[in-house]
């Protein structure tokens, strides 16, 4: 019985040594492929603000300047305006809520667990506190970034064209810019108006409901609204703590004002900020949440849809530029 023999010609052996060479400098440098991609969401979300400041003949380079003086602004009288009541209310919450977890592992419920946790929760702010003042570098470079992508929007199809093979490349590439900044765009500034949404609808129901704590606890909502179907459910649960502080009924009532706000977000809030800005089904984005929350983290949760979305307009306009080729 004859063996068949198999032979590797050196340009193989050549190829695969690059090849494996060039994924490790792409893991290498996955830090610096995360930023440029979140840089090219946030380009999603302003570029179309610039060219509407464009049309009042104001240079390009200068209305990204003024968006950023805007931006920065609102940041600003925001931060002033809520970070002396959240700072108050989260040091009294973090001085209550251990006394309230020990009160309460004293009865039915046993939450010691919990205890060495929230000791260590004051030099875990401190620790934060210092990180971001370590990341103002980083916030300054993704600035840049998104002001030469915004600067070089008109041109970015010209970079992209190598994607698209033969024939009108350019065109096609710019159908394919346009897309990915309506979609991406439409994401962010929808997800921006959910957050406010259920923020205020959060701090509306627990001054109703008259539990102490209310900007913080709120201000943790919308912002964890940003990881979408866990984010309500992990806001929902120091909220609680805090009500049953007050009386049982009150954290039955927290527990359905919770449920409420989130059954609103689910039914009629998010399909209308949402679904026609996506236009992904929920079971897409479910599946997007579950796969990026496997392979990143909370990270790959808050990037599981606008990486889905780049990926459907991708593999939709490589499929419609080959398929029409072959």
């Amino acid at each position: 019985m004859a063996v068949a023999k198999i032979e590797i010609s050196h340009r193989t052996i050549i190829f695969t040594v690059l090849f494996l060479i060039f994924l490790k400098f792409l893991f290498s440098i996955t830090s610096v492929l995360l930023m440029l991609f979140i840089a090219v969401i946030a380009m999603s979300a302003l570029s179309p603000i610039v060219d509407r400041l464009q049309k009042f003949r104001i240079p390009r380079g200068l209305s990204i300047f003024l968006l950023y003086a805007l931006i920065w602004g609102l940041i600003s009288f925001g931060v002033a305006s809520l970070v002396p009541p959240l700072v108050e209310q989260s040091g009294r919450f973090i001085g209550t809520l251990p006394g309230e977890v020990a009160r309460l592992s004293a009865g039915r419920f046993d939450l010691t667990v919990f205890q060495p946790q929230l000791s260590a929760l004051p030099q875990q702010i401190l620790k934060l506190a210092l990180g971001l003042l370590s990341n103002i570098i980083g916030i300054f470079t993704f600035m840049v970034i998104v002001y030469y992508l915004i600067l070089e929007r008109k041109n970015l199809h010209k970079y992209l064209s190598f994607m698209f093979g033969d024939g009108n490349k350019e065109k096609a590439a710019e159908a394919f810019v346009n897309q990915l900044e309506l979609k991406l765009g439409s994401w962010v500034r929808g997800q921006l108006a959910l957050m406010l949404i259920i923020g205020f609808t959060t701090y509306a129901g627990l001054r109703f409901l008259g539990i102490e704590f209310a900007v913080p606890l709120a201000f943790l909502a919308g912002l964890l609204e940003i990881i979408p179907s866990v984010g309500p459910i992990v806001s929902a649960v120091p909220a609680v703590v805090i009500a049953y502080s007050v009386s049982p009924v009150t954290a039955l009532a927290t527990v359905a004002l919770y449920f409420l706000i989130q059954q609103l977000e689910n039914n009629l809030i998010v399909p209308k900020i949402m679904s026609k800005a996506v236009g992904l089904s929920p079971l897409v984005v479910i599946v997007a949440l579950l796969i990026g929350l496997k392979v990143a983290g909370l990270a790959g949760a808050v990037l599981a849809i606008p990486t889905t979305l780049l990926l459907e307009i991708l593999i939709n306009d490589l499929y419609r530029v080959y398929y029409k080729k072959s």
